[in-house]
C-alpha cells in the first residue's frame, strides 16, 4: 500500500464519519462544528466518608510507623 492511498482511505473514512454524525445529531445542528454540546448533566452526588474501623486504622498506622522507623534506620546508616 502507498501512502496516498492509505491517506485516500482516511479521508473516505472521515467523510464517512462525518455523514454518520450529521445524520444522528439531526439536521439543525449538522452544520455547525463548533465542537461538543454542552448539555445539563445531573448534578454530582456527594459521597459519604469512608469510615475505617478501629482495627483497619491500627494497621494502617502500625504500618506507618514501620515505614518510618525503616526510613530512620536508613539515614542513620548513611550518616
Amino acid at each position: 500500500m502507498t501512502i496516498d492511498s492509505i491517506l485516500s482511505q482516511i479521508d473516505a473514512e472521515i467523510a464517512r464519519l462525518t455523514e454518520v454524525r450529521k445524520i444522528l445529531a439531526g439536521s439543525s445542528t449538522a452544520t455547525s462544528t463548533s465542537g461538543p454540546r454542552k448539555t445539563k448533566s445531573a448534578p454530582a452526588k456527594k459521597r459519604s466518608p469512608r469510615v475505617l474501623s478501629p482495627e483497619a486504622r491500627k494497621r494502617i498506622a502500625d504500618a506507618q510507623r514501620k515505614r518510618w522507623a525503616a526510613q530512620k534506620s536508613k539515614s542513620k546508616k548513611e550518616a
